[in-house]
């Protein structure tokens, strides 16, 4: 009766991850040579892993990652220009904390989207927060927000994430009112957090797409300066036969 009682109150508190191993120890005749404070610990410590895994699984539903991405499965055989060294060092994720940029810049299909992702990914596994975006998407969300109103609230959104991911940028000029939304959110976001750039433009092509000088130099300025540049090399990923299809 008493045991019962007890997992009705653990389930009452959402203690899930207790719950589940206190059934296990139940279910288990040498958990009772274990001591109490042994036991007790051993609860404790299932129900941290269960709340921290539940807040993983939030921070990349609310990314919207494009691929299911991660570090540990990225293809460093492939020519591409990757050095594996830096993209395991970036893994740490100190240049987050550090609100530091990445661009990534190379041809269609070599996995620039790819990195982007696992990287964003390995954020989220490190308590960050994160935002996946494709740019011309953005621009399209950011004008229907102006009709709504809620264009203030979208901002503020992307402000508040700590890691910014902005893909396929510069696929076209920018018209005027795009130029103003793009510095809005960079200038939100100006050593207060981290972004990472995909585009197969060039950094030395920016200021063409941008189409304005001064916000052009403006964009850079606060973008760059403090950027981790990876250039990939090499065909298209998508190309190649054997090859798992969302592997980097």
């Amino acid at each position: 009766m008493l045991i019962n009682q007890t997992r009705e109150k653990m389930e009452k508190l959402k203690f899930t991850g207790m719950l589940q191993a206190f059934d296990e120890q139940m279910a288990l005749p040498e958990a009772k040579e274990l001591s109490f404070e042994q036991r007790l610990g051993l609860l404790i410590d299932r129900e941290i892993q269960e709340r921290e895994n539940r807040r993983l699984k939030r921070r990349l539903r609310q990314a919207k990652l494009r691929q299911n991405a991660t570090i540990e499965d990225i293809d460093f055989k492939s020519f591409r220009g990757l050095d594996k060294s830096v993209i395991l060092s970036l893994a740490q994720c100190e240049w987050i904390k550090k609100n530091q940029n990445i661009i990534i810049t190379g041809p269609t299909g070599v996995g620039k989207t790819y990195l982007a992702c696992a990287l964003a990914q390995k954020a989220c596994r490190e308590g960050y927060t994160a935002l996946y975006n494709r740019l011309p998407r953005l621009f399209e969300q950011l004008a229907m927000a102006k009709g709504d109103g809620l264009y203030g609230k979208l901002l503020d959104k992307i402000a508040k994430s700590d890691l910014l991911v902005l893909d396929d940028w510069g696929l076209s000029v920018l018209t005027e009112s795009q130029r103003k939304d793009l510095i809005e959110l960079i200038e939100d976001r100006s050593n207060l957090s981290s972004t990472i750039i995909a585009t197969q433009l060039p950094i030395t092509k920016w200021h063409e797409v941008i189409n304005d000088q001064t916000i052009a130099d403006a964009i850079l300025d606060r973008l760059v300066h403090n950027a981790h540049k990876i250039n990939m090399e090499g065909d298209s990923m998508r190309k190649k036969i054997n090859k798992v299809p969302t592997s980097c």
